[in-house]
């Protein structure tokens, strides 16, 4: 129920965004879903894409400093208190999340949220009980 998540390290200069999705674009490479946080020097870019290895290497390939993190991709109710319900079964194991971003598209109506967690094991038993859905790895990169 892991996912590979591919993160980016990206010098802040005009360009080079565009340099790595066009490297994503011809290895026929679909960014699912993203988020890019940034500093003064540099950016971090992280992705969820449906080809996770063949990206890997092929931005290696081409000089860019990747690493894969392994993520955990939740269905969160798309109503007020959704999130919440989930950080509640997640805080109740008093796990820290360390970071969280949103896929663009829906999953029959319901939000598709990426966590990034000290405990991924102990993260996706705690959502078990609790009712929600964690989803594969095959389904996410095929969302």
């Amino acid at each position: 129920m892991r996912v590979k998540q591919i993160s980016i390290f990206l010098e802040n200069q005009a360009g080079r965004l565009l340099e790595l999705t066009e490297t994503l674009s011809r290895t026929g490479i679909n960014i699912r879903a993203l988020s890019l946080a940034e500093t003064a020097n540099y950016g971090i870019l992280r992705l969820i894409v449906d080809q996770p290895d063949k990206a890997l290497a092929g931005l290696k390939e081409k000089g860019f400093s990747v690493a894969e993190t392994e993520v955990i991709v939740v269905e969160v109710p798309d109503c007020p208190g959704g999130l919440a319900e989930v950080l509640r079964s997640i805080s109740r194991e008093d796990i820290n999340v360390e970071y969280m971003y949103a896929f663009v598209e829906k999953k029959e109506g319901n939000a598709v949220v990426v966590f990034r967690v000290e405990d991924p094991e102990k993260t996706i038993a705690a959502l078990n009980r609790a009712g929600i859905k964690v989803f594969p790895a095959e389904e996410v990169y095929s969302l």
